[in-house]
């Protein structure tokens, strides 16, 4: 825990100062959140593909669907990811996230290329948590990424938020006078290990009620009952940890 080599004296003992976040930090947890995002729209914007039934060769294949993710990615950021200068940790993690991107898309063709079905559930929700549990495959240790939401209207187990998503959620992002999609991060603990801790809240645009707005509580095509989201409620967010 000893960062830059500068320790802290209290009484006759010697005490670590406490890891605080860098721009690097920031920088790897905005560029993680920003790749998942691109490669989420992409999905979205392609469900009428993926949903006609009548259309068994889609040509949307996993490089296709990270080339057009890396288009928004930088229509985005007002840059590339080939023009940052990404330390060699940064590449590490890039190169596996876009690889758990075009490996999801791949394997799931058979899905997509049916025909005579037509609402598939490769939606970006469930793409999004793919390509998060095959991130983690890849990495390991190094770094976590999830997409969490408040527990009322989480949708997955999987995607509940733990004791520290759930404070910052529920203590932060749905105060009144929380500025709107400003992330929150900290240095803390996380499975017995200090970690950077970063949560980025997202919000419902138009296209999200079909699934998430009203009128509560009916039944959506996915089988969810309906939030009764409005556009601009809090929707979820994205949580990034990069172990020390």
């Amino acid at each position: 825990l000893i960062r830059g080599g500068m320790l802290t004296a209290i009484g006759f003992f010697l005490l670590p100062v406490p890891a605080m976040a860098t721009e690097d930090d920031l920088a790897t947890g905005e560029r993680l959140a920003a790749v998942l995002r691109a490669g989420r729209s992409v999905i979205s914007n392609h469900q009428t593909l993926i949903n006609d039934e009548s259309i068994a060769e889609k040509s949307l294949s996993g490089d296709r669907v990270v080339d057009e993710a890396l288009q928004l990615y930088a229509q985005r950021e007002g840059k590339s990811v080939a023009q940052e200068n990404l330390s060699d940790l940064d590449k590490q993690l890039f190169d596996a996230q876009i690889a758990a991107m075009r490996e999801i898309v791949d394997e799931h063709q058979d899905l997509i290329d049916a025909e005579g079905i037509g609402f598939k559930g490769f939606i970006p929700a469930v793409f999004a948590r793919l390509v998060n549990e095959r991130f983690a495959e890849k990495v390991g240790s190094l770094a976590e990424t999830k997409v969490t939401a408040p527990v009322d209207i989480v949708r997955n187990r999987k995607a509940t938020p733990d004791d520290w998503e759930r404070n910052v959620l529920e203590d932060k992002f749905l105060t009144d006078g929380w500025e709107r999609g400003k992330p929150f991060y900290e240095e803390v603990e996380k499975n017995g290990q200090p970690a950077f801790r970063m949560l980025i809240p997202e919000y419902y645009s138009a296209s999200c009620l079909s699934c998430h707005g009203q009128p509560k509580g009916e039944v959506d095509v996915t089988g969810y009952p309906k939030e009764g989201g409005a556009e601009g409620d809090l929707a979820g967010a994205i949580s990034i940890t990069l172990f020390r």
